[in-house]
């Protein structure tokens, strides 16, 4: 019997806070007595009963309901920064490799159903060991930050850029076709080749090939960075 009553009550306390936290969602009171007054009338008291024990243990429950509240608030914030801390590359304000695969494989469902364009591009840094060799790793890593920098400030907000290796990038461009997306990425490379990344007085030049082309219907991401690599390699050997 007492563990029964003991659930009831509970199970009455679980509703009741419910039912005011959405009540001061919907019209939040403008004083702890509007607050009080809102919550009695949530929970059907009558004036006449709204007695100091009833009260008392409303305001106990309100205290109890926002305290729920707050530590809710600081776990979503918490859960919001371990997943952009899981989905970040390490080194560069970009996404890694297995979050820019999972929002490519989202972009392609968005193709097979909506049938809206979207294309990839592909960057890849020639002889990048090179750079650590001349300037250290300390310079290579700046001069890799620079690279995603430019990126990232000549993209909308609606692309997406990833770290697909150590200096192999992605750029997932949301409704733009073959001819846009190979427009873009000379675009880019132009604003690349045009700001070198500075470091200790001087500048590092880095060389890249890329390549573009638009995502189809059937694709998965797989094949579509295989196409997107093979697409870099064609732009390389017309180019030497």
């Amino acid at each position: 019997m007492k563990v029964e009553r003991t659930s009831s009550v509970r199970a009455t306390r679980s509703v009741a806070a419910a039912a005011y936290a959405k009540r001061v969602e919907a019209a939040p009171a403008a004083n702890p007595g509007e607050a009080l007054a809102a919550t009695a009338s949530v929970f059907g008291i009558p004036e006449n009963e709204f007695t100091p024990k009833v009260r008392d243990a409303i305001m106990s429950l309100m205290g109890e309901v926002d305290s729920l509240r707050r530590e809710l608030d600081r776990t979503h914030k918490r859960l919001e920064e371990v997943e952009r801390s899981a989905d970040q590359d390490q080194l560069l304000p970009v996404l890694n490799r297995r979050a820019f695969v999972r929002e490519l494989t989202r972009q392609i469902s968005a193709i097979d159903r909506y049938h809206t364009p979207a294309s990839l591009i592909y960057f890849d840094l020639n002889h990048f060991s090179q750079v650590n060799d001349v300037h250290g790793h300390a310079g290579g890593d700046a001069a890799l930050k620079h690279f995603a920098d430019v990126l990232l400030a000549n993209v909308r907000d609606s692309d997406v850029i990833g770290r697909l290796g150590g200096d192999e990038f992605g750029i997932l461009l949301t409704h733009a076709t073959q001819d846009q997306a190979h427009a873009k990425a000379d675009q880019l490379a132009q604003k690349l080749n045009a700001s070198p990344a500075a470091w200790k007085g001087g500048a590092i030049q880095v060389s890249f090939a890329y390549g573009a082309f638009e995502l189809k219907p059937g694709d998965n991401a797989d094949a579509a960075m295989a196409r997107a690599d093979e697409a870099m390699y064609a732009h390389k050997r017309s180019t030497r």
